[in-house]
């Protein structure tokens, strides 16, 4: 019993990571939609993995949570409207500014700490409500390093 909640936890956590690189790779600029939030992206993105998943409407909706949560925390971890500009300080002079680059980490792995478990747990409910075969198409998806779903979809 606890190897199977062990395994599929970490099933979860591997699928959030996946859905997390697709947002991220796919976040652009000239992918947002004219309200500038990426909502428009997120939409082709549930309905492009719901399509590949066969997805009935309840777990669709359980994977734009899971996609918002995502989004939310990146937003978290980029910061302001220019998330370069803290390295760039960290630059400015001759020497780096070591304090300021422990102060950057700091932020980035409180935003992490504080976001997680919301993330961990929309990835549960939605990897949770997969039937066995969309969770096996799930599983065979990383096992290819998250690249094509495949020709069958």
């Amino acid at each position: 019993m606890k190897k199977s909640w062990i395994r599929r936890s970490l099933f979860g956590l591997l699928g959030a990571g996946v859905l997390a690189g697709s947002l991220a790779g796919c976040a652009g600029h000239r992918d947002r939609g004219p309200e500038g939030d990426g909502s428009a992206l997120r939409a082709r993105m549930v309905e492009r993995m719901g399509h590949k998943l066969d997805l009935d409407a309840a777990q669709k909706q359980k994977l734009d949570v899971l996609a918002q949560k995502l989004q939310a925390q990146r937003q978290s971890l980029r910061g302001g409207a220019d998330p370069k500009a803290g390295l760039r300080a960290l630059i400015a002079g001759d020497k780096l500014d070591q304090a300021g680059a422990q102060r950057l980490l700091d932020e980035k792995l409180n935003a992490v700490r504080l976001g997680s478990p919301e993330v961990i747990a929309a990835a549960a409910d939605f990897y949770d409500h997969l039937r066995p075969a969309q969770q096996q198409q799930v599983r065979e998806f990383l096992e290819r390093g998250g690249r094509r779903w495949g020709r069958h979809g």
